[in-house]
């Protein structure tokens, strides 16, 4: 892409945007993860999330980073609440824990059973039986901002749309404020899904969900259980780069960037980013879009 073409596609005012973290495993990976959160600061990001694992298998860890980037800087973060292997109890006293600790956004999901994506999906006897119940209690406590999750695509566990699009209406009719889409590669994928959402009555914002993954075979996989589409233009744009980690974080952010200046071409200024930890990537990124640091403010 030319110097010409990237100030042309600057044309929009700079967006919004919010990232993705996930919680660390081993002491290496929390001080990538800190150095991420160090340097995507600067960018003044609307909320950051941080994730759970499959089955609550990262609780803590979720819990403990959410809580220390509350505490530790500038940034509003959004912890992951599911529904997978605890007491609606439990849940409820992780979420009143994170208001204690000033944590007021959550991003409500059933979560993914212990055995993984894909598996059969088995609610606690205790427990609550899908998002929309955990979202209704959330909102009923009256101290939470509630986000959820939607796909632009038909996901693995698919009824078709008119169920798929009913039940993300029934989360905005709980309490939620806004949707984050899984994420996708074509504008159109999120436009269609767009206008199927308004058609059905739903109004809240709709967030796109950009992925950055420069690891192809990776990308592939994730797209593979969530059933993303992965066009053949991306396959052949990473073809022949397995070796080459330069190119393929290059061919990463222009990709996401142009992906994110189509959809801002259609009005869209809000853009949620799975860093994956990487905070060069996301950076990368945001300068494409027309982004700067904000300047630190004085003691």
């Amino acid at each position: 892409m030319s110097s010409l073409s990237i100030a042309n596609r600057q044309k929009h005012a700079a967006p919004s945007v919010s990232f993705e973290f996930f919680p660390p495993k081993s002491e290496a990976m929390a001080a990538r993860l800190w150095e991420t959160v160090q340097r995507l600061e600067p960018m003044a990001p609307e909320f950051v999330s941080v994730t759970y694992g499959a089955g609550g298998s990262t609780r803590e860890r979720t819990h403990d980073t959410v809580k220390r980037i509350a505490s530790d800087t500038a940034l509003r973060p959004a912890a992951h609440l599911t529904c997978v292997s605890a007491t609606k109890a439990e849940v409820l006293d992780v979420a009143d824990s994170y208001a204690a600790a000033g944590v007021h956004h959550i991003v409500a999901l059933r979560g993914d059973p212990p055995e993984g994506m894909g598996a059969a999906f088995a609610p606690h006897p205790d427990g609550f039986a899908n998002s929309v119940e955990l979202i209704e209690a959330l909102s009923e406590a009256g101290k939470f901002e509630i986000s959820v999750s939607c796909y632009p695509e038909p996901h693995p566990n698919s009824r078709g749309w008119d169920e798929d699009l009913a039940f993300l209406k029934a989360k905005q009719d709980a309490g939620a404020k806004r949707a984050i889409t899984q994420f996708f590669f074509e504008p159109d994928t999120y436009l269609r899904f767009v206008e199927k959402a308004r058609a059905k009555g739903i109004t809240m914002p709709l967030v796109p969900g950009i992925m950055l993954q420069p690891n192809f075979a990776g990308l592939k996989r994730m797209a593979g259980m969530v059933q993303a589409t992965i066009p053949a233009w991306l396959d052949r744009l990473y073809d022949g780069l397995d070796s080459d980690d330069e190119t393929r974080d290059l061919v990463t952010a222009t990709v996401a960037a142009e992906l994110c200046h189509k959809l801002a071409d259609e009005g869209v200024s809000d853009f949620h980013f799975y860093t994956l930890n990487r905070a060069g990537l996301a950076l990368s990124t945001c300068r494409l879009l027309g982004m700067k640091p904000k300047p630190a403010q004085a003691a």
